[in-house]
Protein backbone atom coordinates (compact mmCIF):
# COMPACT_ATOMS: atom_id res chain seq x y z
CA UNK A 1 0.00 0.00 0.00
CA UNK A 2 1.27 3.49 -0.71
CA UNK A 3 1.35 5.90 1.29
CA UNK A 4 -1.31 8.43 -0.10
CA UNK A 5 -3.79 5.39 0.14
CA UNK A 6 -2.82 5.16 3.65
CA UNK A 7 -3.32 8.33 4.92
CA UNK A 8 -6.64 8.76 2.87
CA UNK A 9 -7.94 5.47 4.66
CA UNK A 10 -6.85 7.10 7.98
CA UNK A 11 -8.35 10.14 7.34
CA UNK A 12 -11.57 8.73 5.83
CA UNK A 13 -11.94 6.21 8.92
CA UNK A 14 -11.38 8.91 11.25
CA UNK A 15 -14.24 11.25 9.20
CA UNK A 16 -16.32 7.87 9.83
CA UNK A 17 -15.75 7.02 13.60
CA UNK A 18 -16.30 10.73 14.63
CA UNK A 19 -20.05 10.61 15.15
CA UNK A 20 -20.15 7.66 16.91
CA UNK A 21 -17.34 9.14 19.29
CA UNK A 22 -19.62 12.44 19.94
CA UNK A 23 -22.62 10.51 20.20
CA UNK A 24 -20.80 8.38 22.97
CA UNK A 25 -19.59 11.83 24.61
CA UNK A 26 -22.22 13.59 26.97
CA UNK A 27 -24.12 16.19 25.38
CA UNK A 28 -23.11 18.79 27.61
CA UNK A 29 -19.04 18.08 27.15
CA UNK A 30 -17.75 20.73 25.27
CA UNK A 31 -20.07 23.49 27.07
CA UNK A 32 -18.17 24.46 29.47
CA UNK A 33 -14.48 26.39 29.31
CA UNK A 34 -12.75 29.02 27.25
CA UNK A 35 -13.03 30.02 23.59
CA UNK A 36 -10.58 29.20 21.02
CA UNK A 37 -12.13 31.39 18.44
CA UNK A 38 -9.04 34.07 18.00
CA UNK A 39 -12.14 36.52 17.10
CA UNK A 40 -13.38 36.41 20.24
CA UNK A 41 -9.97 35.92 21.90
CA UNK A 42 -8.19 39.27 20.59
CA UNK A 43 -11.34 41.49 19.60
CA UNK A 44 -13.87 40.03 21.81
CA UNK A 45 -16.47 39.56 18.68
CA UNK A 46 -18.25 36.87 18.10
CA UNK A 47 -17.95 34.81 14.33
CA UNK A 48 -20.14 32.87 12.33
CA UNK A 49 -18.26 29.89 13.29
CA UNK A 50 -18.14 30.46 17.31
CA UNK A 51 -20.60 27.64 19.26
CA UNK A 52 -20.31 25.54 16.04
CA UNK A 53 -18.92 22.77 18.05
CA UNK A 54 -21.08 22.70 21.11
CA UNK A 55 -23.86 23.14 18.25
CA UNK A 56 -22.94 20.34 16.34
CA UNK A 57 -22.63 17.54 19.66
CA UNK A 58 -26.14 19.16 20.67
CA UNK A 59 -27.75 18.47 16.91
CA UNK A 60 -26.24 14.84 17.13
CA UNK A 61 -27.33 14.45 20.45
CA UNK A 62 -30.62 15.68 18.74
CA UNK A 63 -31.04 18.73 21.44
CA UNK A 64 -31.93 21.13 18.56
CA UNK A 65 -33.49 23.94 20.89
CA UNK A 66 -29.42 23.81 22.36
CA UNK A 67 -27.86 23.99 19.07
CA UNK A 68 -30.45 26.68 18.09
CA UNK A 69 -28.65 28.45 20.97
CA UNK A 70 -24.89 27.80 20.13
CA UNK A 71 -25.38 28.57 17.06
CA UNK A 72 -27.84 28.46 14.21
CA UNK A 73 -26.35 27.70 11.66
CA UNK A 74 -25.61 24.24 12.43
CA UNK A 75 -28.93 23.51 11.32
CA UNK A 76 -26.80 24.43 7.50
CA UNK A 77 -23.52 22.46 8.28
CA UNK A 78 -25.06 19.14 9.62
CA UNK A 79 -26.88 18.06 6.40
CA UNK A 80 -24.27 19.62 4.43
CA UNK A 81 -21.83 17.14 6.33
CA UNK A 82 -23.63 14.02 5.83
CA UNK A 83 -22.74 13.26 2.32
CA UNK A 84 -19.38 13.82 3.11
CA UNK A 85 -19.68 11.24 5.99
CA UNK A 86 -21.35 8.97 3.18
CA UNK A 87 -18.57 9.25 0.51
CA UNK A 88 -15.99 8.60 3.53
CA UNK A 89 -17.75 5.15 4.57
CA UNK A 90 -17.39 4.10 0.91
CA UNK A 91 -14.43 4.88 0.07
CA UNK A 92 -13.48 3.06 3.79
CA UNK A 93 -15.33 -0.22 2.67
CA UNK A 94 -14.20 0.48 -0.99
CA UNK A 95 -17.43 0.92 -2.71
CA UNK A 96 -17.90 3.17 -5.83
CA UNK A 97 -19.09 6.37 -5.70
CA UNK A 98 -22.93 6.34 -6.76
CA UNK A 99 -23.40 8.12 -10.08
CA UNK A 100 -25.64 11.35 -8.40
CA UNK A 101 -22.37 11.42 -6.42
CA UNK A 102 -19.60 11.66 -8.58
CA UNK A 103 -21.17 14.62 -9.99
CA UNK A 104 -21.74 16.54 -6.60
CA UNK A 105 -18.10 16.06 -5.13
Amino acid sequence: MDFRKTFSLIINGAVVTAPFILLLLPVDYFDTGDSICLSKVLAGIECYGCGMTRAVMHFVHFDFAGAWMFNKLSFLVVPMLFPLWVKSLLIVLNKPLPRFMVKWM
